[in-house]
Formats: C-alpha cells, sequence, structure tokens
C-alpha cells in the first residue's frame, strides 16, 4: 500500500469501537441503539453490524465507525483514521489501536429500560412447549393463519389456570422489548382441546407489555424489511403475504413502535377501526419521518381486521 491511504479493512466494527471507547449498546443482534456522540443523545442513534448508523435525533450518519468517530471529534478524515490506526503511511498504522484517544461526553439521562419480566413470567415460559402438534396449532391453523418458525416467540402450554379457575391449553406470546429484546411479559390464549377458543376474557396479558412487542419470527429472520400488526392473529393472517411480522400486542404499542436500524421497509396491518386507524398512522408518520418505506395493509369492510378478511375468504 502506498504512504497516506486509508486502510479500510482496519476500521473497526460497531463492536469493537464500542468496546474499546465504552460505549453501552442496548440490545443483541444486527440492529442495536446506543448514545449519540454527536450531540449527547442517550440511546438516541442506531448502529448495524455491517457499518451503518444513524441518529433519529440529531439527524447525524455514515457508514461505518471510521465516519462516527469522525463527526464525533471534529475530525479530518486522516486525522480520524490515524487515531483509530486504519491510515497507512509507509506501509504501517501511525497509531496502533487503543491509544486513540476518548472524547468525554457530557453525561446525560439514561433512556429508562424496559421493566423487567416478573420471576413467575420467566417460570411459565420456561413450562411451555413447542407450538406445533398442540392444541395452540389447531386453534391458529382455524383462524386460517401462518404457523410461524419454531425459533419464535409464539409456544403453548398444555394446562394453564385462567383466573376464572379453567384449566386447559393455551396459546403463549412471550412479550419482549421492541429495541433490546429484554424479556417482559406474557400474552396468554386460552383455548379448548379441540382449538376452540375457551374462558373468557379468552386473551390477558401477564406482566409489563409497554414498550414490547411478540417476535413472531426471530431478530434473525429479519433484514432490512418487517411487517407488524396489533393482534396475534391479525399478524398471522398478515404472514400469507409478508414475513417475517411482529405482533404489536395493542394499538399503544403499535403506534409507538419506534424506527429501528438497519429496517428500510416496514409493513403495517391495520385494524380498520379508529383505534387501529390512528395508531399505524402515527407509527407510519414516524417511519416516513425517518425515511424509510412504508406500506399499509387495511381490510375494506369497517370494523375488521385481517384475520377477518383471512377466515372470510377462506
Amino acid at each position: 500500500m502506498t504512504a497516506g491511504n486509508l486502510h479500510r479493512d482496519a476500521i473497526p466494527s460497531r463492536d469493537e469501537y464500542a468496546d474499546r471507547f465504552g460505549i453501552k449498546l442496548q440490545g443483541r443482534g444486527r440492529n442495536v441503539m446506543g448514545p449519540c456522540g454527536i450531540h449527547g443523545g442517550s440511546d438516541s442513534a442506531s448502529f448495524h453490524a455491517d457499518g451503518p448508523w444513524h441518529c433519529f435525533s440529531c439527524g447525524a450518519s455514515g457508514g461505518d465507525m471510521l465516519d462516527y468517530h469522525r463527526q464525533v471529534h471534529s475530525l479530518t478524515l486522516s486525522e480520524a483514521a490515524r487515531e483509530l490506526g486504519c491510515w497507512v503511511e509507509d506501509g504501517k498504522p501511525l497509531q496502533a489501536p487503543g491509544k486513540a484517544r476518548q472524547r468525554p461526553v457530557a453525561p446525560v439521562a439514561e433512556r429508562e429500560p424496559p421493566e423487567p419480566a416478573p420471576a413467575y413470567v420467566e417460570a411459565l415460559w420456561r413450562q411451555s412447549e413447542p407450538l406445533q402438534l398442540s392444541a395452540a396449532a389447531e386453534y391458529l391453523r382455524s383462524r386460517h393463519c401462518v404457523l410461524p418458525p419454531a425459533d419464535g416467540d409464539l409456544r403453548s402450554h398444555t394446562a394453564l389456570k385462567h383466573p376464572s379457575g379453567y384449566v386447559g391449553p393455551a396459546l403463549l406470546g412471550r412479550i419482549t422489548h421492541a429495541v433490546t429484546n429484554e424479556p417482559m411479559g406474557l400474552h396468554r390464549t386460552w383455548i379448548n382441546a379441540d382449538g376452540t377458543k375457551a374462558a373468557e376474557p379468552g386473551k390477558m396479558t401477564l406482566g409489563p407489555k409497554r414498550g414490547g412487542v411478540i417476535r413472531l419470527w426471530a431478530d434473525d429472520w429479519v433484514t432490512s424489511g418487517l411487517a407488524i400488526g396489533e393482534g396475534i392473529e391479525t399478524c398471522l393472517s398478515l404472514a400469507h403475504v409478508f414475513q417475517p411480522v411482529w405482533c404489536c400486542v395493542d394499538a399503544g404499542n403499535l403506534a409507538a413502535f419506534p424506527v429501528l436500524p438497519g429496517i428500510c421497509s416496514l409493513t403495517i396491518a391495520v385494524d380498520h377501526d379508529p383505534a387501529g386507524l390512528k395508531a399505524a398512522n402515527d407509527c407510519a408518520a414516524r417511519w416516513h419521518a425517518a425515511g424509510r418505506h412504508v406500506r399499509l395493509v387495511m381490510p375494506p369492510r369497517s370494523g375488521a381486521d385481517l384475520n377477518d378478511l383471512a377466515r372470510e375468504a377462506a
């Protein structure tokens, strides 16, 4: 390599840079959130494992951690590359990795962490079994739903007690935080052995749910596109035409669904009622403002959801 060149292979990865400068990233997988060192925002920046990053508060963005370092410290490209040890002169990096200066970031308030799942919620989830070949699976098939992959957060319980005293099979959806994937609570649907819905109310949540989703498809299935909806059955009806899908549990969570790093396109299953329309429009506006493509899918009949449409078409 000639003198004074950028050695791109030596640019630190997202995780290497975070470890080196003590940046606390929130979440797991390819898309995570973290603080913005440019304006001091707490967990307002998204960082993708392949390099691209974007702050949803100040609008700063870049293609890799060299761009991030350059903007945080107001450096030229060569100055930032020298500090990170990826600028080569005479065949040698000018500064060994690990000796770059660390700019102190002004203290900022930590983002409120998701409320942790109570111990009994986690214990109940551990008692659950795979969805396939269960009464819960028969219930979903009877509703003309697509069964999600086995690694998703939807399982079954053979004998779950309802507050009314009824004990029977149930469909369990694990609620995790939309950004961090931390466990929060459970969504429970009681069913009869023949796959029909049982007990009233037939659906109940247990533990925290605000800011949570049911990852019907695990994070590893999510690349540049994602679909969301309110209810499990609605989401698994949308799955006939689009996957992966996450369930937001209710209209409030759907309305507040955050813009996630690395997701370029969002499909929203809209419940055709006032609350559903408002939630979908609020969510769509946020994603549009972030420069993402949004598509709304809604049944034509007022008061219906996509599962109603799927059952009518069957």
